[in-house]
């Protein structure tokens, strides 16, 4: 009931710049904080940066400084500009999303993208 279309991932050299766009659509009625996790291999899948239904954002240190996050309401959509890429930032990324579906406004759940790969090279 709830899709996802990832975009913007791939493999860039350290130093340079990827933007991750997400967007959901289904049988959605409201979409509310919205997220973007990564998980490296062999590592626990970890936040890097959200973003609530008003637009405040909120970002892992790693991230601060360097990853910006926005989202266009209108469209349940999300990008991650992400700048100063380091091979530590190699990761599969997911756009995470609180939603709530038709006839069922107040009632939220979590849903995941099915992620995308960004790889930096040194």
């Amino acid at each position: 009931q709830v899709y996802f279309e990832e975009s913007g991932g791939g493999l860039v050299k350290s130093g340079e710049s990827l933007r991750l766009s997400c967007r959901v659509y289904g049988r959605i009625d409201t979409v509310g904080s919205m997220a973007w996790f990564r998980q490296a291999p062999r590592m626990q899948r970890e936040l890097v940066a959200e973003i609530s239904l008003g637009g405040d954002p909120d970002y892992a240190d790693s991230a601060k400084g360097r990853f910006t996050i926005s989202r266009d309401n209108s469209r349940h959509s999300m990008s991650l500009h992400m700048e100063s890429l380091e091979p530590e930032d190699s990761a599969v990324y997911y756009c995470r999303a609180r939603v709530s579906l038709l006839g069922s406004r107040y009632t939220f759940s979590y849903y995941w993208g099915q992620g995308i790969q960004v790889t930096v090279s040194s």
